[in-house]
């Protein structure tokens, strides 16, 4: 996490939270980052030192205005003006992840060779819960390169309990193995 990303996202996360706007401000930041996300050229704008800053600030009026609250288009507005529009997404991964600090929250990345169902989902929920004493928001992915199992992605932290991994291991103790 750059400074940037870190600084800018912990100021309006205070300002949010002090408000009483860190989910609506979250909902929002995730939208304006999907969208501007996905046209590179958008941000390329945004960034261009031949545009002056008011140019860049009616652009980002023209877009969003009356679209999202005052604090995420003054946000945006500010990145634009200072140079770092190109760290609107780490801004609001930052943002996010302080939410999630804030109000208890775990994101979790369950990875699986095949879909799990609504019963399954609920099951790890609940463990997982019980296990973290935290809410826990479970983002399920499937990859069929893990062959079976379950892989869960946390905090930095990854607990493997897939085919695959089993397989890699075995596969790394005979390379290993003295005979």
């Amino acid at each position: 996490m750059t400074r940037v990303g870190s600084e800018y996202a912990q100021a309006l996360f205070d300002l949010a939270r002090d408000e009483g706007l860190s989910e609506r401000i979250l909902k929002e930041m995730e939208l304006v980052d999907e969208t501007a996300g996905c046209s590179s050229e958008f941000l390329r704008i945004l960034s261009a030192p031949n545009i002056s800053k008011q140019e860049k600030c009616g652009i980002l009026d023209n877009c969003f205005r009356g679209k999202v609250h005052p604090y995420v288009l003054n946000f945006m507005k500010l990145l634009a003006e200072k140079g770092y529009a190109r760290s609107l997404s780490e801004c609001c991964r930052t943002y996010r992840e302080l939410y999630n600090d804030f109000n208890g929250i775990l994101a979790v990345k369950a990875v699986t060779a095949v879909p799990m169902t609504e019963e399954q989902k609920q099951r790890l929920q609940a463990k997982l819960e019980s296990m973290t004493g935290k809410r826990v928001m479970l983002s399920p992915v499937v990859d069929a390169a893990i062959l079976g199992g379950v892989r869960l992605d946390y905090d930095g932290t990854r607990v493997d309990d897939t085919v695959r991994h089993r397989l890699d291991t075995v596969r790394s103790m005979l390379v290993n193995a003295t005979l």
